[in-house]
């Protein structure tokens, strides 16, 4: 699922070309002013490789044609050295130069179909994760639009009385404008989970997107009776992520939690979603549940794919979630919790350290 790497904006296309040009340039001078018995011509394998890494298919083929070219023109100009030896260090360097053409390109292409294929898995075990929680996310849709209801009724009774309360009608107007909003913004993100697209990569705050995953889950908590508190920390740098992909693994973790939590046996059932700084300024996202724990499961396992301790479990959910954000560049680890229950963690590569204070919030048991 990581993005092929991409060279600066500013002239990117530019310093790649130049790049490539100067190196090939070094590459036949010395080749040319060498005896033929020296196989200069091997190191265009290098500037095959690079162009691979960060052009497409088409221009490869192209680069690698021109060092071709260049390795028998460069046997022609050179004018010391074994003949003989020079015919066969020019075929080895052709043949080296076309032979990791195409296993780079062929590399290349594996790489880009299996990263596809995650990226269908992922969405898929998104809308599976966004189906499980129906009932939670149209209780909380269906919230704003019966305050719309209210309040549009309660705008003509204004408007019909006599005299009309232009006052009183107008303030049911901002309401409703308020709750439209709301609803507005809830079908927005369901509708960017939703949704097949390439990854976007956006420098945003992990703290306003774990807020916007919990948008979704809150009546889920209500309907189970589990306490769900954040504490997130402030002035926490940003992070390049993209939103849609994080926003799932944040979504998993607190869904494993809830189902943690809601197991028989369980008495407490409390859920913490913490950020805060880790090491080497990374950006550390922990979800914290009262439930069952890790006894007896290994955790070097737990992420692997099809492993799962649910009876009902496809074991897809925490794979994801370590491609996705091992994509990014970060880490995820589980831990067991103290004094019961288990924390899952991950962390993502941010940018400029901010000063961390603590915000805690508690949302009630309804």
């Amino acid at each position: 699922m990581s993005p092929r790497l991409r060279l600066p904006r500013l002239g990117g296309s530019t310093l790649l070309t130049v790049s490539l040009v100067l190196l090939a340039a070094v590459i036949f001078l010395a080749d040319t002013v060498t005896n033929l018995e020296i196989a200069v011509a091997v190191f265009y394998v290098a500037i095959v490789l690079l162009s691979v890494r960060y052009l497409d298919r088409s221009r490869v083929v192209m680069v690698a044609s021109g060092c071709m070219a260049l390795t028998v023109l460069s046997f022609f100009l050179t004018r010391t050295g074994s003949e003989s030896a020079g015919v066969v260090n020019c075929a080895i360097s052709l043949a080296a130069i076309g032979v990791t053409a195409y296993l780079a390109l062929r590399t290349a292409a594996a790489e880009a179909t299996a990263r596809e294929a995650q990226m269908q898995l992922a969405h898929i075990t998104r809308v599976t994760v966004l189906g499980e929680l129906t009932a939670s996310i149209a209780h909380e849709l269906n919230q704003p639009l019966a305050a719309i209801v209210i309040n549009g009724n309660a705008a003509l009774r204004w408007l019909g009385a006599q005299p009309a309360n232009l006052e009183e009608a107008g303030r049911a107007a901002e309401r409703i404008v308020r709750d439209a909003d709301r609803a507005s913004a809830l079908i927005a993100r369901l509708r960017a989970l939703t949704k097949r697209t390439s990854a976007k990569s956006a420098w945003l705050d992990i703290n306003q997107l774990v807020e916007d995953t919990l948008t979704l889950v809150q009546s889920e908590t209500g309907r189970k009776n589990v306490s769900l508190r954040t504490e997130l920390a402030v002035d926490l740098p940003r992070v390049e992520v993209d939103p849609v992909q994080i926003q799932q693994v944040i979504l998993n973790l607190i869904v494993n939690a809830l189902e943690a939590v809601g197991g028989p046996g369980v008495l407490a059932r409390d859920v913490v979603v913490v950020t805060g700084l880790g090491k080497s300024s990374e950006v550390v996202v922990n979800v914290r549940d009262s439930g069952r724990g890790l006894s007896g499961v290994p955790l070097d396992q737990i992420f692997d794919a099809f492993y799962t301790t649910k009876p009902d479990g496809l074991g897809m959910g925490l794979a994801i979630s370590r491609s996705i954000v091992e994509s990014h560049g970060g880490r995820i680890w589980a831990e067991p919790g103290m004094p019961s229950g288990a924390t899952f963690s991950f962390s993502l590569p941010a940018g400029k350290k901010g000063n961390v204070m603590v915000s805690s919030y508690r949302k009630p048991k309804r």
